[in-house]
C-alpha cells in the first residue's frame, strides 16, 4: 500500500499505520499476535473461572497471579540480557512451544476432572519462567520491525492489538466454558500458538550492528539499570506502571471474579462479558494514543487518572451490572492509556542495543509489584470486603500518580538529543 493509494483526508499517522500492517514483517508479526493473544485471553478467563470452583477466597486465588510473577521477579532482567544478544525470534518461537504444551497439560486435567489448585499454581510458575524470556524478547522485538520514526505508532498498534483481542477473547472463553466446559479454553489456546509461530518463522534476523552497538548488547544487567537510573523520566514513567500494578490490576486481575459472582450475582457468561466490555474501553484508549501528541501526554495521563478513581469508586456502590460495565470500561480506558503512554516514552528514550534490558525494567516495574500487591490486598479485602479496599486503592492510585506528574515526568516531553530528531511528532 502506498500513500497514493489513501484518501486525501487520511492522516499521516493513519497512512503509516495502514503501511505498517498491510506489508512488511510488522503486518505478519500482528497478525499472528491477534491470534495467539485471544487464545491467551480465553486461557486467562478460563483458569481464573476453574480456580473459582475451587476456592471463593480472594487471597488464594491470587496465588496464581504470585506463582506466576515470582519467577518472572527473579528471571526477567537476565531475560532482557539474553533477548539483546541473541536472536529475538528464536527465544520467542521457544517460549510460545513451551507456552503450548502447557496449555495442552492443564486442558487435559481439567477435561478428565483431576485438576487441583497445585496443578495451576505449578502451571503458573511454568509460564513465569517462559514469560521472564518472552516479554523482554516481544518488548524489543516490536521497534526492530519498524523504522526508528514508526516506533511509537507499532507500540500503539500492537496494544491495541493485545486490548482488541481482550474484548473477545474472554467473551469467547465465557461461551465455550458454557458449551463445552473450560478444557475447551485451554485447547484453543494451544492452537493460536501456531499463528505467531509462522509469524515469527517468517521474520527475518536483526543484521549484526557496528562495534559498539553490539559491545552494548553484551555489556550485562548491570548498564541496563544505569541507564534507566540516570534518566529521570524513564524512572518517572516506571513509577507511573507501578503504580497500576499495586492499585489497580489486583481488582482488574483477580478480585473482578469473586467481585462478579458474589457481589453482583453474574454466572460465567456474564463474567466473560463484563471482562470483554472493559476491553472495549482499553481498546478505544490505545487507539486514541495514535492521537496524542508528545506535548500533552502528561495532561492526557492527568486526566486519565481521573477517570480511573471516579470509575473506582462507582464500581464499589453499584450493585447493577450495565453501570459496573460502564465504570470497568472507564477504569480500562484510563489504565490502558496510562500504562501505553508510560510504555511508549520508555520505547522511544532506550537506546537501541539496550532496548531488552530497558523493556526488562519496565516489565519488573509491573509483575515485580504486582504479585505483592495482589497478596497484600486480596488478604486485605478477605479481611474487609473488596467494595472497602478497592475505594483505598482508588484514592492511592490518585495521590501515587499525581506525585510523579509533578516530577521528573513533567522532563519525559522532550526526548534524549540524540534521539529527537529521528522519532515523529505526533504519536
Amino acid at each position: 500500500m502506498s500513500d497514493a493509494a489513501d484518501p486525501p483526508s487520511a492522516s499521516p499517522f493513519t497512512r503509516r499505520t495502514a503501511v505498517l500492517l498491510a506489508r512488511g514483517p510488522f503486518g505478519r508479526y500482528a497478525l499472528g499476535t491477534a491470534v495467539s493473544q485471544t487464545g491467551t485471553w480465553m486461557q486467562s478467563m478460563a483458569q481464573t473461572w476453574v480456580m473459582t470452583s475451587l476456592t471463593t477466597e480472594a487471597f488464594k486465588l491470587s496465588w496464581v497471579q504470585a506463582a506466576a510473577s515470582i519467577p518472572m521477579l527473579a528471571l526477567t532482567m537476565y531475560g532482557g540480557t539474553v533477548a539483546d544478544r541473541f536472536d529475538k525470534r528464536k527465544i520467542l518461537i521457544v517460549t510460545q512451544v513451551v507456552q503450548m504444551a502447557l496449555a495442552v497439560a492443564v486442558g487435559l486435567l481439567v477435561m478428565t476432572g483431576r485438576i487441583q489448585i497445585w496443578h495451576i499454581l505449578t502451571a503458573a510458575a511454568l509460564l513465569g519462567v517462559s514469560a521472564s524470556f518472552e516479554m523482554p524478547a516481544d518488548s524489543a522485538l516490536v521497534p526492530e520491525l519498524v523504522d526508528r520514526e514508526n516506533i511509537a505508532n507499532a507500540i500503539a498498534v500492537d496494544r491495541s492489538i493485545f486490548h482488541g483481542t481482550r474484548l473477545i477473547g474472554p467473551s469467547i472463553a465465557g461461551f465455550l466454558i458454557t458449551a463445552l466446559g473450560a478444557a475447551a479454553a485451554f485447547f484453543a489456546n494451544a492452537v493460536s500458538f501456531l499463528a505467531l509461530i509462522a509469524a515469527l518463522a517468517s521474520v527475518a534476523p536483526r543484521p549484526v550492528g557496528s562495534a559498539e552497538e553490539e559491545k552494548q548488547r553484551s555489556s550485562g544487567m548491570k548498564a541496563g539499570i544505569d541507564y534507566v537510573r540516570r534518566d529521570r523520566p524513564t524512572m518517572a514513567m516506571l513509577g507511573i506502571m507501578a503504580a497500576n500494578a499495586m492499585f489497580i490490576f489486583p481488582f482488574m486481575a483477580v478480585m473482578i471474579f469473586p467481585y462478579a459472582r458474589r457481589d453482583l450475582g453474574l454466572d460465567a457468561r456474564y463474567t466473560g462479558l463484563l471482562m470483554s466490555l472493559s476491553g472495549v474501553g482499553s481498546l478505544v484508549a490505545s487507539i486514541g494514543m495514535l492521537r496524542v501528541p508528545r506535548a500533552r501526554r502528561l495532561p492526557g495521563m492527568a486526566v486519565a487518572t481521573v477517570v480511573i478513581v471516579a470509575a473506582m469508586l462507582t464500581l464499589m456502590i453499584t450493585h447493577q451490572f450495565w453501570l459496573a460495565a460502564i465504570a470497568m470500561a472507564l477504569m480500562a480506558s484510563g489504565t490502558s492509556l496510562n500504562y501505553g503512554l508510560a510504555n511508549t516514552t520508555v520505547q522511544e528514550r532506550a537506546p537501541g542495543p539496550m532496548r531488552g534490558r530497558v523493556s526488562a525494567l519496565a516489565m519488573l516495574s509491573f509483575v515485580g509489584v504486582m504479585p505483592f500487591a495482589s497478596l497484600g490486598i486480596t488478604k486485605l479485602a478477605d479481611l474487609t470486603s473488596i467494595r472497602h479496599t478497592v475505594t483505598g486503592c482508588a484514592v492511592a492510585y490518585g495521590l501515587t500518580t499525581f506525585y510523579m506528574f509533578a516530577g521528573p515526568a513533567r522532563r519525559s516531553a522532550q526526548l534524549p538529543a540524540t534521539q529527537t530528531a529521528a522519532v515523529p511528532v505526533e504519536v
